[in-house]
């Protein structure tokens, strides 16, 4: 199950306790003061049940499909979970002035590209479970856009997704990611709901 594999690996990135099965979903303990707890929930007509009992501030939801959700709930933009076999990429050899890095600590990768003098210009993390590959936390900064390098961080953890034995790749894009997503052979799975109650 694609919401599964996504689920653990996320928590696997974010170095959080294993997620919890719930009747309805997945909890994960994230612990964060502004982020206490994330519930994932493969129903969206689980929602409103699951909302109307949460009250503490802190508070995620994660719904897969589209959800009507009291005002207490602050909505996010809209999101959507993708996946993609994963293939050995093609090595992308970033454009000058770039460097390309990668750290390691267990099951977590992260690619960093870098200028030649050390300044930070796109990262990337993937997370693998098993034989599922979660992309986390992939940006550009704004200073360096529109030069490749997403595409040159999504190579580099498609081949270290390859690597470590995954066959399938997970992600949750927002509306302007999906569109690079998409162009690199990524499939639309569901839309998610995204919402959190505000102290």
């Amino acid at each position: 199950m694609i919401i599964a594999d996504w689920v653990w690996g996320w928590a696997l990135s974010r170095g959080t306790p294993d997620p919890v099965t719930e009747h309805d979903g997945y909890r994960i303990d994230v612990g964060l003061p502004h982020h206490r707890v994330r519930y994932v929930l493969p129903d969206p007509r689980d929602a409103g049940p699951r909302a109307a009992g949460l009250t503490e501030p802190g508070t995620w939801l994660k719904i897969c499909g589209t959800a009507e959700l009291d005002s207490r709930w602050t909505v996010a933009a809209p999101e959507y979970l993708m996946s993609t076999p994963v293939k050995p990429a093609q090595p992308v050899t970033p454009p000058d002035p770039y460097v390309v890095e990668l750290h390691s600590a267990g099951k977590v990768h992260d690619v960093v590209v870098r200028t030649r003098n050390g300044e930070h210009a796109a990262k990337g993390r993937v997370a693998v479970h098993h034989n599922a590959a979660v992309m986390d936390m992939v940006e550009t900064d704004p200073a360096h856009q529109r030069r490749g390098l997403g595409s040159v961080v999504m190579a580099e953890l498609s081949n270290v997704a390859s690597n470590h034995g995954a066959a399938r790749a997970v992600l949750v894009a927002t509306e302007s990611g999906r569109a690079l997503y998409e162009k690199l052979g990524w499939t639309v799975e569901s839309p998610i709901t995204s919402a959190h109650l505000k102290a």
